[in-house]
C-alpha cells in the first residue's frame, strides 16, 4: 500500500500480467491503482529467450523492479530478471500483509462509521505502511496510536481487529545454568536460585527445566531477540547471584539463537 500515485525508480512492485507479446509483457501495478507498466523481453529473464511465454503468462502475479517512470507519458518500464527469489518472497509477503491490513481497516471503518481513506492516511503518515500498526497494537497497544489523531471509536475497532487477526512474532533463546552448593541446605539454596531466575517481565516467558544436577536449562521467549537476550541475562544473573552469596558457584552458557517460536 502506498499513498504515492507513482512508484519510484528502483522500487519493487507487485504486478499482474495482462498481456504477453513476442517483444514484451504488459502488466498492471497492483499497489498503484492498476497503473500500466511494460517489461521488455530483455528484462524478462537472463540469457537468450526463445519463447517469452515460457517465463510469463497472462494472469500471473510477478514482482518487478522499476527501471524508469515517465509520468508525462504515463509510462513505467519494469524488470523481472533483476528481482531475486528472496526479494520476491519478501515483497509478496509485504503485499499480502498490506492487503489484509486494508481489509481490516475496512472493518474498522464500518464499525466506527468513519471513512476508510482518512484512517488509512493517518496510519500511513506515522508508519509508512498499513500493516505495522496492527503488530504494534498487539505488542505495545499504549504506543500504537501516538500521533495518529484517530478517534476513540476507530482505535477501539482497530484494537478489536488486531487482537482477532494478528499473532505476535516471538523468538526463543536458551542456555544452560550450572548451579552448585556444598552447604548442608544446598538443595534449598538451589531452589531459591531457580525461583529468582523467573522474574516477571512483560511480554516475556521464562521456563527452567531440570536436566541433571548441577545442570538446568533456561529458555526465554519474547517478541524480539534484544528483549529475549536481556531477559535471559537478567534471569541467569539472578540465579547465580543467589548461589554465590550462599558460598556456592554458578555459571551460564547461552546457546545459539533458535529462531521464531512456534
Amino acid at each position: 500500500m502506498s499513498e504515492r500515485e507513482w512508484p519510484q525508480t528502483g522500487e519493487l512492485v507487485v504486478c499482474t500480467v495482462r498481456e504477453v507479446k513476442d517483444f514484451a509483457a504488459f502488466v498492471s501495478l497492483d499497489e498503484y491503482k492498476n497503473r500500466e507498466g511494460l517489461i521488455p523481453i530483455s528484462e524478462v529473464a537472463t540469457g537468450w529467450i526463445k519463447y517469452i511465454r515460457d517465463h510469463v503468462r497472462e494472469g500471473q502475479k510477478v514482482v518487478c523492479k522499476v527501471l524508469n517512470v515517465d509520468t508525462s507519458r504515463g509510462h513505467i518500464d519494469l524488470s523481472l530478471k533483476d528481482v531475486n527469489e528472496h526479494q520476491r518472497r519478501e515483497k509478496i509477503r509485504e503485499w499480502k500483509n498490506e492487503s489484509k491490513a486494508k481489509k481490516w481497516i475496512g472493518f474498522a471503518s464500518n464499525a466506527s462509521s468513519e471513512p476508510a481513506e482518512p484512517i488509512e492516511s493517518s496510519i500511513y503518515q506515522k508508519y509508512g505502511d498499513l500493516y505495522s500498526i496492527f503488530e504494534e497494537i498487539v505488542i505495545r497497544e499504549d504506543k500504537a496510536f501516538e500521533n495518529t489523531g484517530l478517534s476513540a471509536e476507530v482505535k477501539e475497532a482497530l484494537i478489536k481487529v488486531a487482537h482477532e487477526n494478528v499473532k505476535v512474532p516471538r523468538v526463543t533463546v536458551s542456555g544452560n545454568l550450572v548451579l552448585t552448593s556444598t552447604k548442608s541446605d544446598g538443595v534449598n539454596i538451589i531452589r531459591r536460585a531457580l525461583r529468582s531466575a523467573e522474574p516477571k517481565i512483560q511480554d516475556v516467558d521464562i521456563e527452567i527445566t531440570y536436566v541433571g544436577a548441577p545442570l538446568y536449562r533456561i529458555k526465554v521467549t519474547a517478541p524480539d531477540y534484544k528483549k529475549a537476550e536481556k531477559a535471559i541475562e537478567k534471569a541467569s544473573a539472578a540465579a547465580i547471584g543467589v548461589v554465590e552469596r550462599a558460598g556456592g558457584e554458578g555459571r551460564f552458557t547461552k546457546k545459539p539463537k533458535s529462531g521464531k517460536a512456534a
